[in-house]
């Protein structure tokens, strides 16, 4: 099933004319945004040894691949509304899965309302404001109308599975909730299409119905793809290539959780129980997932080239946040360490940016409204925008940026039924050396990693007597930032 929306009853004159006076040579570039949803780093391009990704691969080579890009919050909602409006989560009152921006910033240009008001045809495919995972899938959920000229929202075979998924849930307590839980089924590949792979399909018919040769009209195609968050559903021939006796569960050191204050530590129910079968058939599953959604996003940029569209796009492909599958006994995300914090980003800008290059700046999620602004040559919205252009920053016109925030507003009873009902604030802030991190303005607990002497976050060093000094200086760069975002 495919739900569509259609906006602005003269969008076909508009078109028209558009195209009688505009001719295409002289059109700003198109843009296509990717937005994937849970995906972590686990990928070829940054360097997994196991998981194949060619599609993401090849699109990292025809453009910068950021390293160190995190997420303003890591959670759906708060993520993608950072994102779009090109502020902090604090500044749009967005802190939970339920909250609209517009209710305390009705007066806001979000990215493709800000391209839409440049002329463009702006369109979203599937997840790119926030939808819950499974339930909203075919609907809108907190979707921004007045975004999009044309939204389609795609429902295929894993909405129809859901008796079959498996789950961590003992069978007795199982409810068939899957959104917070591990999850994850093989489906047959010659089962009826999946959500994503029938996103991939309209956002095709989109970039050929929508053609600038065509119509005129440049397009701001925004296509989110619901995998690779739980449920894992995905072919059961994409489960084979992740062998059960090749994949290695993460083993948590002695002593790694018993360093860092429990705020930190975003425990879920029956994680810690799962065995090392269920872990090795979550990672399959998970791996699984990001193979299809590889797989899919390798379509949408083969019709690019076919369509001969390739030369004058934008493509931005990222994800919401981190997934932590396993690190320090966690599973998912809503935590302050690198894992979750840390998301994929590619930007590819035909002869603007280079190809294939690397970039290790610290990059921040909502980065990336004023960075395709800029790449479009459109004049910036008049309102506060917190990020930098990174093509300032990558030419060398602007200093890289020193320090990155990834901050999260973290409800301790959606993770630690032991204390329900205690809402917990952490921030966490990231320098290229250091990490910063601090619950409840400290008196929830204090985090201070050096990535230089241990990269896998097993010693906080808060108490450490040969860091203080390092302690005041990260104390002082959070209390800046806090009061700027404030």
């Amino acid at each position: 099933m495919i739900s569509r929306r259609l906006a602005g009853s003269f969008l076909g004159l508009a078109v028209c004319l558009q195209a009688a006076c505009s001719p295409v040579a002289e059109l700003p570039p198109n843009v296509l945004m990717v937005l994937v949803d849970d995906l972590n780093t686990d990928l070829g391009s940054y360097g997994h040894p196991m998981v194949q990704t060619p599609s993401i691969d090849r699109l990292a080579g025809r453009g910068v691949l950021f390293t160190r890009a995190y997420t303003q919050y890591p959670q759906c909602n708060q993520s993608r509304s950072s994102m779009l409006t090109g502020l902090y989560p604090d500044q749009i009152k967005v802190l939970t899965l339920k909250d609209h921006f517009r209710a305390e910033r009705p007066e806001l240009v979000t990215l493709p309302q800000h391209f839409r008001n440049n002329g463009y045809f702006t369109a979203r495919v599937g997840k790119v404001f926030h939808q819950g995972v499974p339930t909203d899938i075919g609907t809108d959920g907190l979707d921004d109308a007045v975004s999009w000229d044309l939204v389609v929202n795609p429902s295929g075979v894993d909405r129809e599975v859901e008796d079959e998924i498996i789950t961590i849930v003992p069978p007795e307590k199982d409810k068939r909730r899957f959104g917070g839980i591990l999850s994850w089924l093989s489906v047959p590949d010659s089962a009826r299409k999946h959500t994503d792979e029938i996103g991939a399909d309209e956002a095709i018919r989109l970039l050929e119905e929508n053609n600038p040769h065509k119509t005129g009209k440049p397009f701001f195609l925004a296509l989110g793809f619901y995998r690779p968050h739980t449920p894992y559903v995905a072919p059961e021939s994409l489960f084979d290539l992740y062998p059960l006796e090749q994949i290695q569960p993460l083993v948590v050191p002695p002593g790694d959780r018993d360093n860092k204050p429990v705020a930190a530590l975003a425990d879920r129910k029956y994680q810690a129980d799962m065995s090392d079968l269920q872990k090795r058939e979550a990672i399959q599953g998970y791996y699984a997932s990001i193979s299809f959604v590889d797989a899919q996003l390798g379509r949408v940029t083969a019709a690019l080239d076919e369509l001969d569209l390739t030369g004058n796009t934008l493509i931005v492909f990222v994800s919401d946040h981190g997934y932590q599958l396993g690190n320090h006994g966690l599973w998912q995300k809503q935590d302050l360490f690198e894992g979750s914090a840390r998301a994929p980003l590619v930007i590819v800008a035909p002869d603007q940016l280079p190809a294939g290059l690397v970039s290790d700046n610290l990059t921040e999620l909502l980065d990336i409204y004023p960075t395709l602004v800029s790449l479009a040559g459109l004049k910036s919205p008049d309102q506060r925008q917190e990020g930098k252009d990174l093509r300032a920053v990558l030419n060398g016109q602007e200093a890289p940026r020193k320090t990155a925030l990834s901050q999260a507003w973290s409800a301790a009873h959606l993770t630690r039924p032991e204390r329900r009902g205690m809402k917990i604030m952490g921030y966490s802030i990231r320098t290229p050396q250091f990490r910063y991190t601090q619950w409840a303005r400290g008196s929830e607990g204090l985090e201070l990693y050096d990535y230089s002497a241990s990269p896998d976050e097993f010693e906080n060093l808060a108490t450490d007597d040969a860091y203080q000094d390092v302690l005041v200086q990260m104390q002082s760069l959070m209390n800046e930032k806090l009061d700027k975002i404030k």
